[in-house]
């Protein structure tokens, strides 16, 4: 009962906190080989992936490399948005190409925004198409607290995960593409005459470890996911949220010193993560959307956090596709107002979108309030039930706008911060 308080009183807080409020300090311990989890520190609680995006990034290519949609030699062109991306990356100019291969060893090493974003667009054809087939594909691994918005990491408040499903990602990657993954330990490569150095110093200097990856944004903190291998142990670390690079280094060394020697060394040759990953299934083409299988929704259980996000879940709109987030304001009647839902006197709302849950657009609205700045000072969160049973979803609003102008300038603050964001008079 005193946890799922302080769940719910975290989730309240987060309403006057900072962004950065969200790279709290978190951290898992994994037996592959067993999939037993050793040691974890708020391992359920959302944290900003930053390039561990590119983990995903990676699986991807590597499926596709697999189904032999693309080859390791199979040219990318950068497109203008791809080398616009901002470091780090490649710095390939738009219209030049590199390989699957230069790709993914810029991602491995560099880091490489641009490199990340070149992949989703050959892939997804543009890379917001590709960033829901990685949600998908996170999905189907048992990521059910993940979110991917873009390829590359790059700061996306929606764009969310945990140490445990970082563990479960990487733990599918060595699991599934055990050849293609020992590239994780290159320290470099030579791209254009230019020796390209690798990130992960704690790799070079902790026996052991193979990969995998780093991870740093303002929002996240410094991030870290790391494999070590002792003999037939098998150990996968995650740490997120530390506050410098030396800092995560030194936290993961620890952990990996003091629960390394409880890994099991007789489990069986297969790695297994501590979800249970879903049986996985092709990457949809993009040239029809149609294709693309519909993805689930992630289970609900009664250890999910509050601070859970709306967007973590299909119901949620795509900033893509403003008119779905329309079809939601204006489909039926309202079936019950949510409990303790605030008044305001003034004639205008806007709604940033919807969840599945009540606390999921509560959270989401927390969120948007913390990064929305002084145009949404005034404005009170509001959550509203439409549909039915299984159909049910919960509207996230703002209300008691005085007037249409202060509306639309909350609405531009957080369209400046990459939500969808729509006008609405007073029960519109």
């Amino acid at each position: 009962m005193k946890k799922l308080l302080a769940a719910f009183l975290t989730a309240t807080l987060v309403v006057a906190a900072p962004l950065t409020a969200m790279a709290g300090s978190a951290s898992l311990i994994l037996d592959a080989r067993t999939g037993k989890v050793l040691s974890a520190e708020n391992a359920d609680v959302l944290n900003h992936p930053a390039s561990l995006t590119k983990m995903m990034t990676i699986y991807m290519a590597f499926e596709a490399i697999k189904r032999g949609k693309i080859g390791w030699d199979t040219p990318l062109v950068m497109s203008k948005y791809a080398a616009s991306r901002p470091p780090t990356k490649l710095g390939v100019r738009a219209g030049d190409s590199i390989t699957v291969r230069e790709a993914i060893l810029g991602m491995i090493t560099k880091s490489a925004n641009d490199a990340a974003a070149a992949m989703g667009e050959k892939l997804g054809g543009s890379e917001s198409n590709f960033a829901r087939m990685m949600t998908q594909k996170a999905r189907q691994l048992g990521m059910n607290r993940t979110a991917f918005y873009n390829a590359s990491g790059l700061p996306d408040g929606r764009q969310v995960t945990t140490a445990r499903d970082m563990s479960t990602l990487a733990v599918a990657l060595m699991r599934n593409f055990p050849s293609e993954y020992r590239l994780f330990s290159a320290a470099s490569f030579t791209f254009r005459g230019r020796t390209i150095r690798g990130h992960n110093n704690l790799m070079y200097r902790y026996q052991g470890m193979d990969g995998i990856k780093t991870g740093y944004t303002n929002a996240s903190g410094f991030n870290l996911v790391s494999a070590v291998r002792d003999g037939n142990r098998r150990v996968v670390g995650v740490v997120l949220g530390g506050r410098t690079a030396r800092s995560r280094d030194d936290k993961m060394a620890g952990l990996l010193d003091k629960y390394l020697g409880r890994a099991s060394s007789s489990g069986g040759a297969k790695l297994v993560a501590s979800n249970n990953a879903r049986q996985s299934v092709e990457v949809a083409s993009a040239a029809d959307d149609s294709d693309m299988p519909i993805p689930e929704n992630a289970p609900r259980t009664s250890e999910l956090s509050p601070k859970a996000l709306g967007y973590l879940s299909d119901a949620t709109v795509p900033m893509e596709r403003p008119s779905a987030l329309a079809e939601i304001a204006n489909v039926g009647k309202p079936a019950a107002k949510a409990a303790g839902a605030p008044s305001a006197s003034g004639d205008w709302q806007i709604q940033i979108s919807a969840a599945p849950s009540d606390d999921a657009a509560r959270a989401l609205l927390a969120q948007a309030k913390a990064e929305g700045g002084p145009a949404l000072k005034k404005a009170l969160p509001f959550t509203e039930a439409v549909g039915n049973g299984a159909n049910t979803v919960y509207r996230a609003r703002f209300i008691g706008f005085p007037s249409r102008e202060a509306a639309t300038s909350a609405c531009d603050a957080l369209r400046k911060r990459s939500y969808d964001c729509m006008l609405l008079p007073e029960h519109g």
